[in-house]
This record gives structure tokens, C-alpha cells and sequence, in this order.
């Protein structure tokens, strides 16, 4: 992305499971929601509780432990129930209660390497 332009090259062709696909190289993927059909939803993000491993109290809890954002999902997330769980993509695997999606495990950050 540069200038907040996104140049890309669409090849229909390469649809995963097509034959053929695999003689692509593929830099990245995109996944997008259309903002016009995005289900608003509440999304906790939770961190570690402890900013130690042998942690003293209270000066190691971490501030930042629980951030709530308010997540533009799929529209086919309205209809998921209490107990569902769904891995969103680059995020981790959250479970649904009646206040919204809470993350329940992070997705290994290979960029931290």
C-alpha cells in the first residue's frame, strides 16, 4: 500500500483447490467486509493479566490486559449463539456470549521474530 492506495492483481485462476492455482507465488491475501453489510459487534480483546511472570501485586497488572473495541464482522456473525466460536483471520479464535466476541486465544505473531 502506498499513499493509501491498495494496487492489486485479481486472477481468477487461482482460487485455492482450482487446478493450476499453485503455479502463483502469493505475496499476501486480502480479506475485507464490505462496511455497507458489516455486523457492528462488540470484540474483548483480552492480554495477558500479569505484566511478570512471578508477579507482585498490584504493580504488575497489566492496564492493558482487557481493550473492547467494536469489531466490523461478517454479516453472518448477527446470527452466531452464545458458545459459537470462530477464528477471525490474522486475529485469533474468539467465543461469542450475549455481549458480544471475546478472544479466547491469540494467533502466534510471526512479525515479533
Amino acid at each position: 500500500m502506498k499513499d493509501g492506495v491498495v494496487r492489486c492483481t485479481y486472477h481468477e485462476d487461482s482460487r485455492s483447490g482450482t487446478p493450476g492455482a499453485d503455479k502463483y507465488k502469493v505475496k499476501g491475501n486480502i480479506h475485507w467486509v464490505s462496511a455497507r453489510h458489516a455486523h457492528a459487534a462488540p470484540v474483548r480483546l483480552y492480554d495477558r493479566l500479569f505484566t511478570q511472570a512471578q508477579p507482585e501485586f498490584p504493580q504488575d497488572l497489566n492496564a492493558d490486559s482487557l481493550r473492547t473495541i467494536t469489531g466490523q464482522l461478517e454479516p453472518a456473525l448477527a446470527a452466531a449463539k452464545p458458545g459459537e466460536s470462530f477464528q477471525f483471520e490474522r486475529h485469533g479464535y474468539f467465543t461469542v456470549d450475549r455481549g458480544g466476541f471475546n478472544r479466547t486465544v491469540t494467533l502466534r505473531d510471526s512479525r515479533k521474530k
